[in-house]
């Protein structure tokens, strides 16, 4: 597929699309997507050795292939080595989510590990450099190469290209949900291109402009015959573990993966675990984790977090201050109670962006709300002053939430921290929110601040409850910087 004369390397290869188009197998761009992470993460572990070694070895030439060049070699091959081990080239995980950037940071770990043991094994003078220098530079390298091919696949994909073929199959409703979820969130990578259901209907039959192919029995055959790469099985009563099995058995030997929706949709990451006792294949979902060693270091990085923030922002916050004064009359800081963890209040702090008495004149405004839910919320609030608006749009008003980060009430991550009113109005289900401490940032913030729905925003908030992990929280504090700068659903 031809671009502006130039001819797209992971552009899809040809195949049948659901509206009759003509596309490229799906698995071409992915090996040609693989081949280059696997070059990328191989040049940038390359570089870093090599400027190493070279930069530190010219000062003992005399014993440069005996020491320097051994250790150099042998840091790119382990290195490399742990990627593959970890499975960190595979396709599932390329351009997917945390487990991405986790399975590459396990690797690391590990290679940081065996080298430290051969080290000490060989006692190496040197080999505290290639930890404390060469690790970590490959790290920053890989994984900002790594974040700058998955903005490049995403951007093809929201243009319709590098899309997985899907098949789903299962009843009416989840089938739909489906494909509406992918349309939705296409950087996800899958493309719903024909369906599958109980009776089959009938010919030229559409489930929401997606043809309907064939009857549940009919899956493995439509598969075979037309190269789906993802078959997606929603669930429906026909869906007997007899009928999937056979349907496991009749897909061997083809390309297609298969994917079953479990029924608990919103639990997924680091709680989901498989399990075979007695020869049945249980799917085991862990307990939240709300205590114990990763929840206290979470507690350490917060504190250590904002207390470097506060320092390397301090000018911008008294520059900031100082215009909150000049532009109208009132104080620096606005402080407003706020729903904690286990529904403890406190007062969190912001940039004053709005006039003085700005809380008395919101019952006035109450019938002009565009807040979904229980939220207040107006895209043109009268009471914003002029600095406030271009404050609230960049999130600078909330850096002073740093110093409730500090003192253990709020955290770096984690859901939106709810007025006292909100909470009172919460059921058990939303209640949930409060099982863990409000975030800076979170989800929330990165996939469109005020402009979701009240449904979606109490989603992703369940969502970061359920399967929070580190890694989640480091993702999240990656794409805020973006979110932030693009000043989407901010006013």
């Amino acid at each position: 597929m031809r671009q502006g004369g130039l001819v797209n390397p992971f552009s899809p290869a040809r195949g049948r699309l659901a509206d009759g188009a003509i596309s490229q197998p799906a698995t071409d761009w992915e090996q040609r997507y693989r081949r280059t992470v696997i070059t990328s993460d191989t040049v940038a572990t390359a570089c870093v050795v090599a400027a190493i070694g070279n930069f530190f070895g010219a000062r003992d030439a005399a014993n440069w292939h005996e020491k320097w060049g051994i250790l150099a070699f042998g840091t790119e091959l382990l290195v490399l080595g742990a990627f593959a081990v970890t499975r960190s080239w595979a396709p599932a995980v390329l351009g997917q989510g945390a487990e991405e950037f986790r399975r590459l940071g396990r690797s690391l770990f590990a290679a940081t590990v065996v080298l430290a043991l051969g080290g000490i094994a060989l006692t190496s003078r040197n080999i505290k450099l290639w930890i404390f220098v060469a690790i970590p530079a490959i790290a920053l390298i890989t994984m900002t190469a790594r974040y700058l091919l998955r903005l490049w696949l995403h951007k093809q994909r929201k243009e319709g290209r590098c899309l997985r073929p899907v098949l789903a199959a299962g009843s009416l409703e989840t089938v739909r949900d489906l494909i509406t979820r992918t349309r939705k969130f296409p950087h996800l990578g899958w493309r719903v291109e024909a369906v599958c259901t109980t009776d089959g209907g009938l010919d030229g039959d559409q489930l929401d402009g997606v043809p309907v192919v064939g009857r549940l029995a009919d899956v493995a055959g439509h598969v075979r015959r037309d190269g789906y790469r993802v078959v997606a099985v929603t669930p429906d009563p026909h869906w007997s573990p007899d009928r999937l099995q056979r349907l496991a058995w009749n897909l061997e030997g083809s390309d297609a993966e298969m994917v079953v929706a479990p029924v608990l949709m919103e639990v997924a990451g680091p709680r989901l675990h498989i399990d075979a006792v007695l020869g049945i294949p249980l799917l085991r979902v862990s307990m939240p984790t709300f205590t114990g060693g990763r929840r206290a270091v979470k507690g350490v990085v917060d504190r250590m977090g904002a207390a470097i923030l506060l320092v390397l922002f301090a000018p911008l916050m008294v520059f900031v201050g100082l215009l909150v004064l000049v532009d109208s009359r009132g104080g620096v800081f606005y402080r407003q109670r706020r729903v904690g963890k286990d529904g403890r209040e406190f007062t969190i702090l912001k940039f004053r962006t709005m006039v003085a008495g700005a809380d008395r004149a919101r019952a006035a405004l109450a019938h002009r709300n565009e807040g979904a839910g229980l939220l207040f919320k107006l895209r043109r609030d009268p009471r914003v002053t002029r600095v406030g608006a271009v404050l609230r749009r960049y999130s600078i008003d909330e850096l002073p939430q740093l110093f409730n980060v500090l003192t253990g009430s709020m955290s770096l991550v984690g859901p939106r921290p709810p007025l006292p009113e909100e909470s009172a109005a919460y059921g058990p289900d939303i209640r949930r929110r409060l099982l863990v401490k409000p975030g800076l940032t979170g989800l929330w913030q990165i996939s469109g601040r005020s402009d979701l729905p009240w449904e979606e925003a109490v989603r992703l908030d369940l969502r970061y409850v359920e399967d929070w992990s580190l890694a989640l929280d480091t993702v999240i504090l990656w794409k805020t910087l973006r979110a932030v700068l693009q000043g989407q659903g901010a006013y």
